[in-house]
């Protein structure tokens, strides 16, 4: 008997605060008032960012150019595969009514391209991609090697279906003169993307680094020449690659493509005045029913054009105050009934 109690006075709990559950504790007394002040300061609040953010969001400038009719004879060359060897340029000229002050990012939209289907999606190899194994082409299917079996870097459908179109803007002066709009390459992909998620196997001599391996069948050149103008631009490193491999949840969706580099003509932004775009037409549309657009525009500090966020607050913060209004009239309507419930 002695050992059995001795073993059941082991198993109580300390006697302290803690394990004996005495710690002081609050119980929130919520009045009618205190509720409906709440509810009125939430809805206030929402009501308040809403606002700010459509009036931050209408103060952005944006021009978008469709390019799908005025380049429809390269449209019409890329929609056959042996033409892919085949140059077609368009240039298409607009007119930008007033200056885009500030700093301006010039973005490619596709309309009914889908990124977001799960084949898609897992047809990748992150493994390649962080440089860790060129060769790991396992998760790639149908591009992961080519018909001789050598592998593909970077493999996968999302890689072999990057966005290929050059776009130059150019300021024009008057007929005769015609400037190139100075644009950067670098700084458009996040930042965890490009010193985290992507990662050359070697920081040096990529032709060797990347021997062994083959380009995506639908690329005109390796991976290791995707930027001639900036050698460390290059490879898995590429920053319109790593944009590019970040997959869109929506069919319609825009990318960034450049931003401007705010030098000679525009150190304040770009200027009103005649513009023109020039493109190499190289990335299909027709084979899927979908459209391409130019777009150009500044940012603020709620983000760019999109009303969807300011919408959404105000939205919220209107059914608050309504439900807010709703219940002060029913609170009101008992108080002055004055209902008295039975005691037992």
């Amino acid at each position: 008997m002695d050992s059995t109690s001795q073993i059941c006075q082991s198993r109580l709990p300390d006697g302290t605060a803690l394990k004996q559950q005495q710690l002081p504790a609050y119980q929130l007394q919520l009045s009618a008032t205190k509720v409906l002040t709440g509810f009125f300061i939430t809805g206030a609040f929402c009501l308040g960012m809403g606002i700010l953010l459509i009036l931050s969001a209408k103060s952005t400038k944006e021009i978008e150019i469709n390019y799908k009719n005025t380049c429809a004879n390269c449209a019409k060359l890329r929609e056959n595969a042996i033409n892919f060897d085949k140059e077609c340029t368009c240039s298409i000229p607009f007119y930008l009514p007033e200056t885009m002050q500030g700093n301006v990012y010039m973005y490619y939209k596709l309309y009914g391209f889908y990124q977001n289907l799960s084949p898609y999606i897992l047809s990748r190899s992150n493994s390649q991609l962080m440089g860790r194994d060129i060769k790991d082409v396992g998760n790639c299917a149908p591009f992961s090697k080519s018909q001789n079996g050598t592998p593909i870097a970077p493999c996968g459908a999302i890689a072999n279906s990057i966005f290929n179109d050059t776009i130059i803007l150019s300021y024009n002066l008057n007929s005769s003169i015609h400037i190139k709009v100075p644009m950067l390459s670098r700084g458009i992909a996040w930042w965890t993307d490009k010193h985290i998620k992507f990662q050359n196997p070697s920081l040096n001599n990529l032709p060797s680094t990347f021997a062994g391996t083959t380009k995506p069948p639908y690329w005109p050149k390796p991976v290791y020449k995707l930027d001639e103008e900036d050698s460390g631009n290059n490879g898995f490193i590429n920053e319109d690659f790593i944009v590019w491999m970040r997959t869109a949840a929506f069919p319609t969706f825009k990318k960034l493509y450049r931003r401007l580099h705010r030098i000679q003509y525009f150190t304040e932004g770009l200027p009103a005045g005649n513009y023109s775009f020039n493109i190499t037409y190289n990335f299909p549309v027709t084979v899927f029913h979908g459209e391409k657009s130019v777009v150009l525009c500044t940012l603020t500090w709620s983000g760019g054009s999109s009303l969807f966020l300011g919408l959404t607050y105000t939205v919220i913060g209107a059914v608050t105050w309504l439900a807010s209004f709703s219940m002060m009239a029913i609170h009101s309507m008992l108080n002055r009934k004055k209902m008295v419930f039975p005691q037992q």
